[in-house]
């Protein structure tokens, strides 16, 4: 095979796994998120046990089709690339690779092939197939605006603890352990279900005065919800103010970078604006 027929063949293959704008990469496209959509569901009926006792050989042959379906397009997409290792441990190359040997390592361990539900991860590609990802840039004021909280978070975290492990030790001096407060990590436990609104009803006061209290308890885990969320809320609307607004990117296409995998290039670039290298027309 000549260099010329086998770039060709690579460039092709190329263009149809790693790009959205020609009509067998978008096709492409849709049978994997199928595919993967298909696996996941898989996955999950054969966890059920009426209905994998009656499906047991389907849904392990039909795994094991997608499996191998999956390691084939992993190996391609390895091999139709300049720096393989660019993918291999890039974001998207470690979610194939998770998303693909769980079948295989279920041969010496069992169990470990419902992992294979790891693959729900890729269909996050679908924000490029659908040209999504300009819009994600939105998503780093929530990032920013969490981390501008992290300290008044802890604090209000440190202080509700706090108020658990208070509440919880007189809930055990009031109510006892003929009551199901047997210790007093349980009844912290019993105060941090009951703030959360959570209360599973495993543990509940008896006594007047222990239900006045998980009452109290009770309204003030209400007040408690809204403070986190208030403090990420007023530093996420302050994020609008610290930096300056970027213009829409409304010229974005899918082509992507064969040597650094970069992608976000305008319609009809020539040149990847991170590495340089020349794009595939």
């Amino acid at each position: 095979m000549s260099n010329t027929t086998k770039k060709s063949w690579r460039t092709s293959l190329y263009k149809i796994i790693y790009e959205a704008e020609t009509s067998a990469g978008k096709l492409f496209d849709v049978v994997l998120m199928i595919t993967i959509i298909a696996s996941i569901l898989l996955v999950m009926l054969e966890s059920v046990k009426s209905i994998d006792s009656k499906f047991h050989n389907f849904l392990n042959i039909s795994e094991w089709v997608i499996t191998i379906l999956f390691t084939i397009e992993y190996i391609a997409r390895i091999i139709t690339v300049k720096q393989p290792a660019k993918y291999i441990f890039s974001f998207y190359g470690i979610i194939d690779l998770l998303s693909t040997i769980p079948k295989y390592i279920s041969l010496f361990f069992g169990g470990i092939h419902a992992l294979a539900a790891l693959r729900a991860l890729r269909l996050l590609r679908i924000f490029r197939i659908l040209k999504l990802a300009r819009y994600l840039g939105a998503s780093n004021n929530l990032v920013n605006a969490l981390k501008a909280s992290r300290a008044k978070i802890s604090v209000f975290l440190f202080a509700v603890i706090i108020v658990a492990i208070i509440l919880g030790t007189v809930m055990y001096l009031v109510e006892g352990e003929e009551n199901g407060f047997t210790n007093i990590p349980k009844s912290v436990y019993w105060c941090i279900v009951t703030l959360t609104t959570v209360g599973f009803g495993d543990i509940a006061p008896q006594t007047p005065l222990g239900q006045f209290i998980a009452s109290m308890v009770m309204i003030l885990g209400y007040g408690i919800i809204a403070v986190p969320t208030g403090i990420v809320s007023a530093e996420y609307a302050s994020q609008g103010t610290k930096q300056k607004p970027e213009p829409p990117k409304t010229n974005l296409n899918t082509q992507s970078c064969e040597n650094c995998l970069a992608t976000n290039h305008k319609d009809k670039a020539d040149y990847c604006y991170n590495c340089g290298e020349k794009l595939y027309g």
